[in-house]
């Protein structure tokens, strides 16, 4: 297997809590989905080499709608990336999973509609999701678990709506009914993307608050609510960046192979004959080990 390079995908706050922040190298990188979401940058985080960019941009610009998801992606497998953890804000649909906790999630139910979803446009590829976040990631981040400050779940299944709404309190129970037990806006279709350039990817989900399920005072204060709320998303992140510092040493030593690996070894179906050369420059990045240029 090849060297381990982690990329960390988060917001702001998450670089901050990481102690990233304005550190090491910036790059601005070209791909063939434009331009990714804000410079990403490199150096090292506790003596791991780490490849950060932020989901939404410098200053929080993108909505999760809007988020280059795939050149941010792009951007990363080009810098040599081959583990990636993700964070990111989201609401309990479960009294268990309480403000604050920490949740790996090991599914995902799909509720986007307006994202591009797929590197793919222009080959038909379909890749193996039955478990869409890495296992082997996921087992790393539960190995480091125990000497967090907070419960963090093992596991849970994570409904990714488009927004940028919240959830309607019928919503939020229809979702219970379905399963699902954290609600968020970001881990499709990042996830699917990763498991489509064959990198290993698991999420560390935040939860702020319970979502609309939950009852609550109608009568709070909206300016003392948006306090408690980036009070809350200031914690979470504190801990699920104290929880990733202490998985980092353990991913980067990590030499063991799973499916993510070869995630498109069986996935491609339109005849490789018809595969324009076009295709597979701008795409060999993801697919020169399958469809190197100019064989058939």
């Amino acid at each position: 297997m090849a060297a381990v390079k982690v990329g960390i995908i988060g917001g702001y706050g998450l670089a901050q809590a990481l102690g990233v922040a304005g550190r090491g190298e910036s790059h601005v990188l070209e791909t063939p989905f434009g331009p990714h979401a804000a410079p990403i940058l490199t150096t090292e985080l506790d003596g791991v080499p780490i490849a950060y960019v932020s989901r939404h941009g410098t200053g929080h610009v993108y909505n999760a709608t809007r988020s280059p998801y795939r050149a941010n992606l792009f951007a990363l497998k080009l810098l040599g990336v081959t583990h990636v953890l993700a964070a990111g804000s989201v609401g309990s649909l479960r009294e268990q999973v309480e403000p604050q906790h920490l949740v790996l999630p090991d599914q995902v139910l799909d509720r986007t509609y307006r994202r591009p979803c797929t590197f793919y446009d222009d080959v038909a590829v379909h890749v193996e999701m039955g478990s869409p976040f890495c296992g082997t990631l996921r087992r790393l981040l539960a190995q480091a678990a125990p000497a967090a400050e907070t419960l963090v779940h093992p596991s849970g299944t994570y409904i990714c709506i488009e927004g940028p709404t919240l959830s309607t309190r019928a919503e939020s129970h229809l979702y219970r009914t379905w399963g699902a037990d954290v609600v968020g806006m970001t881990a499709m279709p990042e996830a699917r993307l990763a498991r489509e350039a064959e990198l290993h990817y698991a999420l560390v989900a935040l939860p702020t608050e319970y979502d609309a399920w939950y009852p609550r005072s109608e009568d709070a204060e909206p300016e003392a609510w948006s306090t408690q709320g980036s009070e809350r998303l200031q914690a979470v992140t504190a801990r699920g960046a104290a929880l990733i510092r202490r998985a980092l040493p353990r991913v980067a030593e990590s030499r063991a192979s799973c499916r993510c690996d070869s995630a498109l070894a069986q996935a491609i179906s339109t005849d490789r004959g018809r595969i324009p050369d076009e295709v597979r420059t701008r795409l060999r990045p993801l697919l020169g080990r399958y469809l190197p240029a100019g064989v058939v």
